[in-house]
């Protein structure tokens, strides 16, 4: 122990000789180290890090599953799952929704959350005050409780402390408050608001699938387990409810994770990967540095060897130095990496990561910061310290110190060059790469005219208006309110829209087909609009017509269908002759209604109808006035800025109802933001990445080349001497650099290809050899190599022959 303290004071001294070198070492380590353990902090809280619940891996998602896709579940199936499975503690659903939340007459719109009585229970989420909902709570007439956040508690009612027990209004109706959930986690849910769940007769029906359903498994039941036990209980209730349930089973999923896109758990892995690549060149780098000033002690080496020293002990001293030097930079890098983490916090998309993630620096993530630390100093050390130790001694002290300076001396620094400029391209490849998709995706046709155009939703209860007849009434008044307001040119009313999304997927066949079994029937968006929709969105109707006013209930059913839909059922007949049969949907219905055949009246071309990077798919649109629907979108196109017109749409919803609240308000331009802000966040850390990786790749060429040119500095004496020009020098310098560089780069395009191919999943029109990317990175880091060697290869046609010629 006494040896490596001894060691340690040694290296501390030794650094502190040469403050520019540690210096320079210090923050390069640190950029590196700092930047992975930023990434990493994310990746571990989002990824890695256990469920804040106790025993969090006995909580698991229960879906409903068909065609070997994941589904909600229906209240019929959720009720009866509950009773006859056997490897669950618990199970409680919960459902979203919106609520008016009204304080002092003032309505304001927030997005909340129906649970079973228990939910919370069963996840063990900790309560400041009050309880969770009591099982009485969980039925009609008794359910007008509500647990608020202590988020939403502090900044709506002032964190008062006589808060239980008093009533607040949501959708015009008083609830009384029965708990606030403890400060932390429950915080960073969308939802800020909670109701007890309650089914009325008519929604106990396995038709419906609206519920999310969480279970608590059973102390030593294992997930494979709960699988085998709900495929026997979900084949008991097909046969039992044939019509409902045939096809349908059961899957049960780890909690951790499940609700996180699959496209950011990509994302995060391959930014991990990114940050690796910077800290593999940080290391090439300081280990560079750690070569250069090692050829400069071969004396010391040598007079230490000579008073007794073994090589092993001298290789021990060098590899202490330099996992001193990475401990410091280490330190400095966990100081950065907390402001690297606001950073990239500030660009991750809000809701990307689970809720359930506590992004910070804890203490698994110093334990990582650490280790990085230590591989850091040993691989930065290794190398160098073998080359010292292993150097001739004898030699090294009858040189004087100075080493030789032939050309195989430095062959394992330009060796170190090549690895960083191919590690260099590798990463500026998938930067690259990200940054080309992204163009490419904020470039892509959507399919309508984004501008000028203002969407909002209404928190309309379910039961307010409760007939058909009463939301039809509803919407046109609205909507001539709204069109009257100066400054809006159109309005409209639909269950989802461009890159909004389709909330509604319907099962349809084609009326004069062969009838097929129920569960085979395919399936397509199902969206109910108003006349104006198409004109509103500048949708291009290609064949047909659009919707009138005309289209009301008791008239011919009409629908009119998108492009792709055309496309793939209608490939051989015209769409115009062909009629949909897709059930009624019915408000507050416990099932469908009866079939209707839509007549198809008009063709539309595809607009981007969920996101942008997965493109159309077939849906069928309806009019509203046919199909009304309680919960819909408002979409307004306005003569100017659109969010001009907020204040007068507000005292339209208000005169409507007083209760009501607009949410949601965004501009079209903020939706397409919104979209691609997953893609915008990737594309942004790559680049910042590949600039840290190019930056570093330069230093380190212009540090070979800098030292290269001041050691031979007598050659090039020689060589202008004997008549050399200072063109041929800076040629010759330059050449040699360049080599350095194109050798990198012919490695790193394997580099390039195996990057190309593990993002080609995540990336949008680009394949995983994009030569239009390759080729712009790979001249942008020919150009820095350029530079960086034109440097001192400029302050090698200035050398002096006189003085060269008595360097050494």
């Amino acid at each position: 122990m006494s040896k490596i303290w001894h060691d340690v004071r040694f290296a501390l001294r030794t650094l502190a000789t040469n403050p520019g070198f540690t210096a320079i070492a210090v923050l390069t380590l640190a950029l590196g180290i700092g930047a992975t353990t930023a990434v990493f902090s994310v990746v571990y809280a989002s990824l890695l890090a256990p469920l804040p619940f106790p025993k969090p891996n006995q909580l698991v998602m229960v879906w409903s599953k068909v065609d070997g896709n994941d589904n909600v579940v229906s209240v019929g199936d959720y009720l009866d799952w509950k009773r006859q499975s056997t490897v669950f503690q618990d199970l409680a659903a919960w459902s979203g929704t919106n609520f008016n939340l009204s304080i002092s007459g003032h309505p304001e719109a927030m997005q909340g959350r129906i649970t079973a009585p228990g939910w919370f229970n069963l996840q063990g989420i900790q309560f400041l005050k009050g309880r969770d909902f009591f099982p009485e709570e969980g039925q009609m007439g008794r359910d007008h409780e509500v647990i608020l956040t202590h988020r939403l508690w502090q900044e709506r009612f002032g964190g008062d402390p006589n808060i239980l027990g008093q009533a607040v209004r949501l959708n015009g109706e008083q609830y009384n408050v029965v708990g606030i959930l403890a400060v932390g986690m429950p915080d960073r849910f969308e939802s800020q608001i909670f109701v007890p769940l309650a089914f009325s007769p008519e929604q106990i029906t396995h038709n419906r699938h609206w519920l999310y359903l969480m279970g608590r498994l059973k102390d030593g039941v294992t997930v494979q387990q709960a699988n085998a036990d709900m495929d026997v209980v979900t084949r008991h209730i097909a046969e039992v409810y044939p019509a409902s349930n045939k096809g349908w089973s059961a899957s049960v999923e780890p909690l951790q994770n499940a609700f996180t896109s699959r496209d950011i758990i990509k994302d995060l892995w391959l930014l991990m990967g990114a940050v690796g690549f910077v800290l593999l060149i940080v290391c090439v780098n300081v280990a560079n540095l750690l070569l250069a000033r090692g050829s400069k002690r071969h004396k010391e080496v040598a007079v230490r060897a000579s008073l007794g020293a073994t090589r092993g002990q001298l290789f021990g001293q060098f590899l202490t130095e330099s996992v001193v030097l990475a401990i410091i930079g280490g330190v400095v890098g966990t100081t950065l990496a907390w402001t690297l983490l606001e950073a990239i916090l500030l660009l991750l998309p809000p809701f990307a990561v689970p809720t359930e993630a506590d992004v910070r620096i804890s203490l698994p993530v110093l334990c990582f910061s650490l280790g990085a630390t230590i591989v850091a100093g040993v691989s930065c050390g290794c190398v160098p310290a073998w080359q010292v130790a292993g150097s001739n001694l004898n030699e090294n002290l009858k040189d004087g110190g100075h080493g030789n300076a032939g050309t195989g001396k430095y062959g394992l620094r330009r060796g170190l060059i090549v690895i960083e400029f191919a590690l260099a391209l590798t990463l500026l490849a998938g930067a690259g790469l990200a940054i080309h998709s992204f163009w490419k995706l904020t470039r892509a046709d959507l399919g309508f005219r984004s501008d000028h155009l203002l969407t909002f939703t209404l928190a309309v209860p379910e039961h307010r208006p409760a007939r058909v007849a009463q939301i039809a009434a509803f919407y046109r008044q609205l909507l001539e309110k709204v069109q009257a307001l100066p400054g809006i040119t159109s309005a409209a009313a639909s269950t989802g829209g461009p890159l909004i999304g389709t909330d509604i997927g319907m099962p349809f066949s084609i009326a004069g087909q062969a009838p097929v079994d129920p569960t085979a029937r395919p399936s397509a968006g199902f969206t109910m609009v108003t006349p104006e929709y198409f004109q509103t969105y500048g949708m291009q109707i290609f064949k047909g017509r659009s919707f009138t006013e005309q289209d009301v209930a008791g008239g011919l059913p009409v629908a009119i269908i998108n492009e792709s839909f055309a496309k793939k059922y209608f490939t051989n007949a015209d769409p115009l002759r062909q009629r949909v049969i897709v059930e009624q949907i019915v408000p507050n219905a416990p099932g469908l209604g009866p079939a209707i055949a839509w007549q198809v009246v008009g063709v539309y071309h595809d607009v981007q109808n969920g996101n942008v990077r997965h493109g159309s798919f077939p849906e069928i649109n309806v009019p509203l006035w046919q199909s009304p629907w309680p919960d819909v979108e408002i979409a307004v196109r306005t003569a100017g800025d659109p969010l001009s017109v907020t204040g007068g749409l507000a005292a339209a919803v208000q005169s409507m109802d007083a209760d009501l609240a607009m949410n949601r308000v965004r501009t079209m331009d903020q939706i397409i933001g919104e979209s691609l802000a997953g893609d915008r966040f990737a594309a942004s850390l790559f680049a910042a990445f590949a600039a840290v990786a190019l930056i570093l790749a330069a230093i380190g060429i212009y540090g070979v080349m800098s030292f290269a040119v001041a050691q031979r500095t007598h050659e090039i004496g020689l060589r202008m001497a004997l008549g050399a020009a200072q063109g041929q020098v800076l040629g010759m310098v330059l050449r040699e650099g360049m080599l350095l560089a194109c050798g990198g780069l012919l490695l790193g395009l394997a580099g390039a290809y195996a990057v190309g191919r593990t993002m080609k999943s995540v990336l949008y029109g680009i394949s995983a050899i994009d030569p239009l990317a390759i080729g712009v990175v790979a001249a942008i880091l020919v150009l820095s190599a350029a530079l960086a060697c034109y440097l001192p290869a400029r302050r090698a046609t200035r050398v002096d022959p006189l003085v060269a010629l008595r360097h050494e």
